[in-house]
């Protein structure tokens, strides 16, 4: 059955999305991915004498942009429809919410309505992305303008853009940042690591850690330029097999949403693979056909939070009114994490079943904040 997933590469000026692009070539071509590479839409606009000095205003040059990267991925999209390729890969070079980091709010708001989309449909349009943090911040002495001659920002400036660009993405149901706490090679290794988790090569175990948190301060978070909240709605299904774990989910906002399926299955040691599909709303509410329903629907809003390379999910329950929980994504070379100063941790509750979404959905633990 053939497979289409689209993923992005992004991150800061000189973060090594250029050697990502071989690196990634080489390792998913080895385990049988056509990979399908859709080149950065700005570089080519202002190398071609196309840039916001040329045009009358930045946001004519966005607008032409985005326009320009639309119709790219479609075709491309097309393209991989009509091979004969099982496995396709199609890696976007910067995808459309990077152009935001350019704009106000406001301006992005008024293309996306222009070009019959909106933030979230644009942003969750792709599978997965992929953050290289700049070599600016934390391997300055890598930072180079000589690499790409539409690059002009100093460090400071590659630092700035380099979290305007995660706050941009903050939200995607799959970001990953890759920074520089080892050297270069260990970081395109890393980067690899995470792609081939996703597509679930070999076995994407979880290692999310997870703890309870006081109820953190709703409204602040909600002002937040690097913190975005979605609504979430997960159904469990009916399963034939003791050791997997069926569910489908509703994510979005505003209107705007996508559908997952979601399936778990225990493993030794009693770690889970798990696997993601994506799929459209008409069989997501065939689905919920199959809801086993000696289990509650769980609703929850999440706060995705960008803070120290480190992406926070913050769940909060209608049933609970002074407790949430967080999921950390760790890399191996920070095995702790380090939370804002505005959350506070009551306990890590990794291992607790108690607070998994399976065992909520049966058996709603006290308040204990």
């Amino acid at each position: 059955m053939k497979s289409i997933t689209k993923i992005v590469i992004t991150g800061g000026p000189c973060g090594g999305k250029s050697t990502a692009m071989t690196w990634i070539e080489s390792h998913l071509s080895r385990r049988g991915y056509k990979v399908l590479f859709i080149p950065e839409t700005a570089s080519e606009l202002i190398l071609g004498g196309v840039a916001p000095w040329t045009v009358s205003t930045n946001y004519d040059f966005q607008k032409a942009l985005v326009s320009l990267q639309i119709q790219k991925e479609l075709v491309f999209e097309m393209a991989a429809r009509n091979m004969a390729d099982e496995k396709i890969v199609i890696v976007v070079d910067r995808g459309i919410l990077d152009n935001k980091a350019y704009m106000t709010d406001e301006e992005f708001d008024s293309l996306c309505r222009e070009l019959g989309g909106s933030e979230v449909s644009f942003r969750d349009n792709y599978d997965a992305v992929f953050h290289l943090v700049t070599a600016a911040q934390g391997a300055a002495k890598y930072y180079t303008l000589s690499n790409n001659q539409a690059r002009t920002e100093t460090p400071e400036q590659a630092i700035e853009m380099d979290q305007k660009l995660i706050s941009c993405w903050t939200g995607h149901p799959y970001l990953r940042i890759i920074d520089n706490s080892t050297d270069f090679s260990v970081k395109m290794k890393r980067l690899v690591n995470e792609i081939t988790q996703f597509l679930g090569e070999p076995e994407p175990y979880e290692l999310d850690s997870k703890f309870l948190i006081e109820m953190p301060d709703l409204e602040r978070l909600e002002q937040l330029p690097n913190c975005k909240k979605v609504e979430i709605i997960q159904t469990y299904l009916l399963s034939r097999d003791e050791d997997v774990e069926l569910r489908v989910r509703q994510r979005g906002q505003d209107g705007s949403y996508i559908y997952i399926k979601t399936t778990k299955t225990t493993v030794a040691n009693g770690k889970r693979i798990e696997t993601e599909e994506r799929i459209t709303q008409d069989e997501y509410l065939d689905l919920l056909m199959e809801a086993d329903t000696s289990l509650r629907q769980i609703r929850k809003n999440r706060y995705c939070l960008t803070e120290n390379n480190q992406y926070f999910e913050i769940d909060v329950y209608p049933f609970w009114k002074r407790q949430a929980l967080v999921e950390v994504q760790l890399p191996e070379s920070a095995p702790q994490a380090q939370f804002p100063p505005y959350l506070h941790v009551i306990r890590e509750v990794t291992d607790d079943d108690a607070y998994k979404n399976y065992r909520l959905a049966r058996t709603i633990p006290p308040e204990e904040a």
